[in-house]
């Protein structure tokens, strides 16, 4: 056990000892790794009193104390709301805005998508924290944050949960759809009301918590969309399975502080690391044929599918290096190749948005009108480099102009019959 190890449990067990809370560190957390090992992995289930988080150092090491980051009042909401985690909610929300939409982008629509569900976010970050600051205050990563400090009470971190998750919910439904407020209103429900409580309780908290990572994409698809399609799952479960590794990984490099904190995570209830590493190998791999699936379903182009090949086999290499040696190093090296993985992943898909062929813009959108299939068989251009009205525009054009034509030909309109027949 080590010396900050044996403080902390004395300083926790001095104050209190009731079990409640839990803490972040889910899925898609802060990125400061320590390489230390576990050695007690249920010895963080202390907890200690509001009061014990202001006040803990009564004949303790002052490391053991919360060391206080300073920071501002803006620095306290940041903190608080996790302004840099969520910078990545905004992105994979956008993301799913971009590929869903037909055509040039409603920036002002995107901008509401965002807008909302920064808001819904930032709610679910200030009621994590808020229903985690005991266990916070037992972990090194944590127990400088605002509330384990003592530099905000609860009761405003709770006012201004429920005031972000009102307004975000509503500004989505008023601006762009029920479905994706419905769906931000869901997130904020699972990550504070059952992610949130399953952390010292089960190791599937990690497939709880990779659920709300998975929503916010699907939330701009429907934004865009007002419909859940192919694409919308295909974007969703590749954030769903991308989280197990990126976090499985991370917990490994903090196993020591997560069992400080009492935290049922994989790595601290599997000492060896076998499982662990099992899990990690087991869901990258299929990132390789979820990345190429965006291709296949009329997301983006061939130079996507390429990149995102590539970059599944590499971060599956690691895992596997990983599954091989189970040290730090190996876990480091997965943890930094799946916060590379993303950006990577995601920006190939943004930049070669669009089909890369008609049939399969077909195989991934059921939202395309008769006029847009009519227009997309007999040769016309691609809906997603014009707006669909003009398309459409276009599609009836062509179908007036081969009316005209076919008057006194019956072939020919037995043609345009069967053409419409199977646009429809």
């Amino acid at each position: 056990m080590s010396s900050d190890s044996a403080e902390i449990s004395a300083r926790a067990a001095h104050a209190n000892r009731r079990a409640d809370g839990v803490e972040d560190g889910g899925p898609t957390t802060e990125t400061r790794a320590s390489a230390a090992h576990v050695s007690a992995p249920q010895q963080g289930a202390n907890k200690v009193t509001d009061a014990g988080i202001a006040n803990a150092s009564d004949g303790a090491d002052v490391r053991a104390a919360p060391t206080p980051r300073a920071r501002g009042t803006l620095g306290i909401w940041a903190e608080l709301t996790k302004v840099r985690l969520n910078a990545l909610v905004l992105v994979t929300t956008a993301v799913g805005y971009a590929l869903a939409e037909v055509g040039p982008i409603d920036w002002a629509r995107l901008a509401w998508t965002c807008a909302g569900t920064a808001l819904a976010a930032a709610s679910a970050s200030l009621f994590n924290q808020l229903f985690e600051r005991r266990r916070d205050a037992l972990m090194l990563r944590t127990r400088g944050r605002p509330l384990p400090a003592a530099q905000i009470g609860p009761a405003t971190v709770f006012t201004a949960g429920m005031l972000a998750g009102y307004a975000g919910a509503t500004l989505l439904a008023l601006t762009v759809g029920f479905l994706p407020a419905g769906l931000a209103l869901l997130n904020i429900l699972l990550y504070a009301l059952l992610y949130t409580p399953l952390k010292p309780r089960t190791t599937f908290n990690t497939l709880i918590g990779a659920v709300c990572g998975a929503i916010p994409p699907v939330i701009g698809w429907t934004a865009a969309t007002g419909r859940l399609e192919p694409g919308a799952w295909l974007l969703g479960g590749l954030l769903f399975v991308w989280q197990i590794p990126h976090f499985l990984a991370l917990a490994w490099l903090y196993r020591e502080d997560y069992a400080r904190g009492g935290h049922a995570m994989l790595p601290v209830r599997d000492e060896g690391g076998e499982i662990t590493a099992q899990v990690v190998l087991l869901t990258t791999l299929p990132l390789v044929p979820l990345g190429v699936s965006a291709t296949l379903i009329g997301l983006a182009g061939i130079w996507s599918a390429v990149i995102t090949f590539i970059a599944g086999l590499l971060f599956s290499w690691l895992a596997f290096q990983f599954y091989r040696q189970r040290d730090n190093p190996s876990a480091r090296r997965v943890f930094l190749a799946s916060i590379t993985y993303l950006p990577l992943v995601l920006a190939a898909m943004t930049l070669d948005r669009g089909p890369a062929s008609i049939d399969a813009l077909m195989r991934g959108r059921s939202d395309l009108a008769v006029e847009d299939l009519r227009a997309l068989r007999a040769g016309e251009e691609n809906p997603y480099a014009q707006p669909r009205e003009s398309a459409a525009q276009d599609a009836s054009k062509t179908g007036s102009e081969t009316g005209s034509k076919s008057d006194g030909n019956p072939a020919a309109t037995r043609e345009s019959a069967g053409l419409e027949g199977s646009a429809r």
